[in-house]
């Protein structure tokens, strides 16, 4: 996925390229490939991290207190 998207972003601006072009190419999904690059799926972690409740400084903040 990380070379597809690297590949992605070295196409010159304005160039035409279709996902499933080069999902076939790197052997990727081209639905996630589509949503990797437009930024609607991220990885997993990330995901997990935009769901908590506190961010990383105010859990250890919180930690340090109790």
């Amino acid at each position: 996925i990380e070379d597809a998207l690297v590949a992605i972003k070295s196409l010159d601006e304005g160039e035409q390229f279709t996902y499933q072009a080069i999902a076939d190419t790197y052997g990727v999904s081209r639905t996630t490939l589509s949503r990797r690059h437009r930024q609607v799926q991220g990885l997993r972690e990330e995901q997990a991290i935009n769901l908590q409740l506190l961010g990383p400084h105010q859990e250890a903040e919180l930690v340090k207190y109790i």
